[in-house]
């Protein structure tokens, strides 16, 4: 009955008409500031090109480790097992609409990320800290401050779900898969000592506070997304001569699905719904929780830390989600439609173009993916609880991280998913509306970039 309960509310709160908000917001950041996204990419790809090689300042090194911990929560399982669901359930044109939703969703990003160095918090040893609480607080009148503590509220909530706990148990249901079709089982002993191993790596790094979780992602995201882009890139390489054909079914089926999905009206929607969801979903456009991550650079201008979000969008979505999707639309696996799929489809691709071995080279990838989302997670909550009491004790806090990965190991995830997903949508909410009543201090600092970097 609560199962029930919390799958409508599900439904419900990310039903069309949350999608169509935040698309719709970033409709309206790409007219009021004229297409940054697309404006302001070759700044935007110069600066990240030059921290990811060592050779920036010190602004663009904080600006970068930022961005990676950001990134962290955002790479992860729904760049595989997300975008073979969305083939699966809405046909190769998903593809198309998922695009689409990021191109918006750069928009979005650069706004969250702007904004939050806009507006800045203070933690105890005085670093400057983001996210939305803090853009509510300052930066709207007094009346709606209580935005801030429930986005907080919410955002508590969804980390230990969707941030931690459904990680850990995707994993490990991967590494059974992948054992089991080589022929061999995990024993439940297994599964709690590697639980526990991974909980107690989780605990030390969460311990150490912010500081720590930047420095573990500025490490575990490039290593991890690089490992998985060869991989990916091997199998395309393999595969070259169908991808024509791939981008043909892409675009084709954006707006012909009914071979897939049914009627010509009712499959488009589909598509495009599944599309659009799937890519807001995956990079977190409009959630608001990278800006607790990009609200701790220090930059001379706000929208300098806004262009790092959107590479965000552009790395997560653009690039490792239509790799995945042009790896499974050139293997020639048969994609089992009307199905969520998940990451099955996505090593049944890898290993029809590079063997048995490229399976098992997944499920470690996914590992690291997982880890990295549980320590950006991580932060997220530490920062939710630090705004709602005040103070921080990171020690007892990963205490309670390292509690969740064993649970995780152990839970049957369906529930804890459906409230994940509720509280995400009951978090973007505040977010969406103060960003929303922003928009003219968002055109404004756009507009003063401009002005002092037109050279």
């Amino acid at each position: 009955m609560f199962s029930n309960f919390v799958a409508l509310a599900r439904d419900f709160f990310w039903g069309i008409p949350t999608i169509v908000l935040i698309l719709g917001l970033g409709l309206g950041i790409t007219v009021l500031c004229r297409c940054p996204q697309l404006r302001l990419f070759p700044r935007a790809l110069v600066r990240f090109l030059s921290a990811f090689s060592g050779k920036g300042g010190a602004s663009e090194r904080g600006s970068y480790r930022a961005l990676c911990t950001a990134l962290a929560s955002t790479v992860g399982t729904g760049n595989i097992a997300g975008v073979a669901g969305a083939i699966a359930l809405g046909g190769p044109g998903a593809v198309f609409w998922m695009w689409i939703s990021a191109l918006f969703g750069m928009a979005t990003k650069f706004a969250e990320s702007t904004l939050a160095v806009r507006y800045p918090g203070r933690d105890s040893a005085g670093n400057p800290i983001g996210g939305p609480m803090y853009m509510i607080c300052q930066g709207l009148p007094k009346p709606c401050r209580f935005l801030g503590t429930l986005y907080c509220f919410f955002g508590l909530f969804a980390a230990f779900g969707v941030g931690n706990a459904t990680q850990v148990n995707a994993v490990f249901r991967a590494m059974e898969e992948t054992a089991a079709g080589y022929g061999y089982g995990f024993s439940p002993a297994f599964f709690r000592a590697s639980g526990l191993l991974l909980a107690v790596c989780v605990a030390l790094l969460v311990s150490g506070g912010a500081r720590r979780i930047g420095q573990a992602a500025e490490v575990l995201v490039p290593v991890a997304a690089m490992a998985y882009l060869l991989i990916c890139a091997a199998a395309i390489w393999l595969r070259r001569a169908e991808l024509g054909n791939a981008f043909f079914r892409i675009f084709s089926g954006a707006f012909r699905p009914e071979a897939v999905t049914g009627g010509s009206v009712a499959g488009m929607m589909t598509t495009l719904r599944t599309g659009v969801s799937r890519g807001v979903f995956t990079n977190e456009a409009g959630m608001g929780t990278a800006a607790m991550a990009h609200g701790s650079a220090s930059v001379t201008h706000p929208v300098e830390q806004g262009l790092m979000g959107i590479m965000e969008v552009f790395l997560d979505t653009l690039l490792i989600c239509t790799l995945t999707a042009l790896v499974i639309l050139t293997s020639g696996v048969s994609i089992p439609y009307g199905l969520d799929a998940g990451s099955p489809l996505t090593a049944r691709a890898l290993s029809a173009s590079l063997g048995p071995w490229a399976a098992a080279f997944l499920s470690g990838c996914l590992c690291l993916f997982a880890l990295a989302t549980i320590l950006g997670w991580g932060l997220y909550a530490g920062r939710c609880a630090e705004y709602l009491l005040g103070s921080m004790n990171w020690t007892a806090f990963s205490v309670c991280q390292g509690l969740c990965v064993l649970l995780g190991t152990v839970l049957n995830t369906g529930l804890i998913w459906s409230l994940s997903d509720l509280m995400n949508a009951l978090m973007a909410l505040p977010n969406l509306t103060a960003m929303i009543l922003l928009l003219p201090e968002l055109r404004r600092l756009t507009i003063d970039y401009a002005k002092n970097n037109s050279g």
